[in-house]
């Protein structure tokens, strides 16, 4: 069990595209260092005040890089620690150092959270000879057992939001897999559909083409319209799933899918619900089943998560080549259960594989609102 406990960490890769650095991270380094210089200026009992005040100088900026290259600045920060505890062993000196470098917590931290496994256990080896070497130095077993516990406490939640986070990235992942399995099975229902269009066109054409062959003409032409609606839906469909895999859902059946033509039927969810539709005939069915989803789903989420709400509306207009929608409640906008929750990922998401965009959240008028934009044709 060890062993196996070693070789998972020792293969888990680095977290990939660590966030850049921030304003804050500046301001943290900015702040550390007017401390350290102010430290070597004015604190009186500071030993070795020239090696503390290079080492800190030295040492804060690493921070900056703490999520990009968080080996070498660990390296760098605790080896600066260890520098500045080498006096203490060698000549019995006091302890040497500024409280401002008490910022290289941080770098344990990013090393657990960011780093990979195999940087991990190297850099836990290097933070354990300076941390070791100091709370051996302190003489006091609480100062052992307090910067022992925090310094563990460090480790664990960097270990902790990096598990948090791949927990977070997989279940994104699923709730998008499941989208494209649905844009699977509506590709499914809506060729079958167009299929069996062209085959009672086929047979009746065949039926009235020895004694009608202008209505036979008109027949092929119809299956010729199918036909190309069709391939032209599948070649989109395929394009936008291309990029991911759609799961298997089994056997499905060949009901046409809601479109706007089924928007009223929302109303029927609450008699808070109103819906007001502008003319939006012939949209690509992929993209009216998409309005028909984000729309239910606002509404759901409206009727179960709005804190006293009185009204909601949803109004579906064309703009253009754009459809835009819009569903919002006047209930208090403070809803914890839905701000991120998977169904406003899998609008989201939907909304983007077709083209779109979607986004959620408080109204300044107050109450909440979810806006959509899809495009009205989609791409050849």
């Amino acid at each position: 069990m060890p062993a196996a406990f070693l070789r998972s960490i020792l293969a888990e890769p680095r977290v990939p595209d660590p966030p850049a650095r921030a304003w804050w991270d500046w301001a943290l380094v900015g702040a550390l260092m007017v401390t350290a210089v102010g430290e070597a200026a004015f604190r009186p009992d500071v030993p070795l005040r020239p090696l503390a005040t290079v080492v800190a100088l030295l040492v804060i900026p690493v921070l900056l890089w703490r999520r990009t290259h968080p080996l070498v600045a660990t390296a760098v920060g605790w080896g600066g620690a260890m520098v500045l505890h080498l006096p203490t062993v060698v000549e019995d000196n006091p302890e040497v150092g500024l409280y401002s470098m008490a910022g290289i917590v941080l770098l344990p931290y990013a090393l657990y959270r960011w780093a990979s496994g195999r940087e991990a256990l190297v850099g836990t080896a290097i933070v354990a000879v300076p941390a070791g070497l100091g709370l051996a130095a302190s003489g006091s077993l609480g100062d052992v057992i307090g910067g022992t516990t925090l310094l563990i406490a460090v480790c664990a939640l960097g270990a902790a939001m990096r598990y948090r986070a791949v927990a977070r990235q997989r279940e994104v992942q699923q709730v998008r897999t499941l989208e494209r399995g649905e844009l699977a099975r509506e590709l499914h229902d809506t060729v079958a559909h167009h299929v069996s269009a062209i085959a009672i066109q086929a047979q009746a054409g065949r039926a009235v083409a020895a004694v009608d062959p202008a209505s036979a003409v008109e027949a092929l032409a119809v299956i010729e319209a199918e036909a190309s609606r069709t391939l032209f839906e599948m070649r989109t469909m395929v394009r936008v799933l291309r990029d991911g895999e759609a799961t298997d859902a089994g056997p499905v059946d060949y009901t046409p899918q809601r479109g706007i033509g089924d928007l009223d039927e929302l109303t029927r969810m609450s008699p808070m619900v109103r819906v007001r539709r502008g003319d939006l005939a012939d949209l690509p069915q992929p993209v009216a089943t998409a309005v028909y989803r984000i729309c239910q789903e606002s509404v759901t989420n409206a009727i179960r998560h709005a804190v006293d709400p009185t009204s909601v509306s949803v109004e579906v207009t064309g703009d253009g080549g754009v459809v835009r929608l819009r569903v919002h409640d006047d209930g208090e906008a403070a809803r914890p259960a839905t701000t991120g929750g998977y169904g406003l990922l899998g609008m989201a998401e939907r909304a983007k594989l077709l083209g779109g965009a979607c986004q959620a959240g408080p109204d300044p008028a107050g109450g909440w609102t979810v806006e959509a934009t899809l495009p009205r044709e989609m791409p050849r």
